[in-house]
């Protein structure tokens, strides 16, 4: 129904910010990471939103981009969770932070949000994984001429998850194994150990 608002930040406060558009100041509950990344008061910014629609009332949600807001949709989606939820889940690890946790599998970081158990946990994983492109999570790019986009896609990939079993092999978390090799930028033909050793790099700084 609103795609977005976009007009002068008028007011931040904890778990929410009033926008003006059109003369009219919209109340929309956003998680911590929209507010970590606003602009200052007086600005003009652009929250993309979802309205809920109550019996007793109508509320905002709102996010920094398309992606973000198709995430909090995504969690809406799972059984047992709402808007609070969802917002809570969003505030305690950020949209790319929830990206990877699904991807690895790690019910841990998930958990960690408040009101929501080990059980829920699994749900989104098992509810989501299968919704998360790789080009959501996944790092490096493809470049040059040799295989197909699809198939260097596909190798990359490859490549990444070699990367990242092997990284929990050595005791590092589901979650931090996928951050790490998310930050490395693999190149046409890498292999697993070369996206591991550069992965490792990455763990020591």
């Amino acid at each position: 129904m609103i795609s977005y608002i976009r007009g002068p930040l008028v007011e931040i406060d904890e778990d929410m910010i009033v926008v003006e558009a059109g003369s009219v100041g919209y109340n929309i509950r956003v998680p911590l990471s929209v507010l970590e990344n606003l602009p200052g008061i007086g600005e003009e910014a652009r929250i993309y939103t979802y309205l809920q629609i109550r019996e007793d009332a109508m509320s905002l949600f709102g996010f920094l981009s398309r992606q973000d807001l198709k995430m909090f949709k995504q969690l809406l989606g799972v059984s047992g969770i709402g808007p609070k939820g969802a917002l809570g889940i969003l505030s305690a690890m950020g949209p790319d932070d929830l990206r990877l946790a699904i991807v690895s599998g790690d019910t841990k970081a998930i958990s960690r949000a408040p009101g929501i158990g080990l059980k829920t946990a699994q749900r989104v994983i098992l509810d989501l994984k299968d919704r998360i492109s790789a080009d959501e999570w996944m790092p490096g790019n493809v470049s040059g001429d040799g295989p197909s986009k699809d198939q260097g896609k596909a190798a990359l990939q490859n490549a990444a998850k070699e990367a990242a079993d092997a990284l929990v092999a050595l005791g590092y978390s589901a979650m931090e194994a996928t951050k790490a090799v998310r930050q490395v930028e693999i190149a046409e033909g890498m292999t697993g150990d070369q996206v591991l050793k550069a992965s490792l790099r990455h763990l020591a700084v």
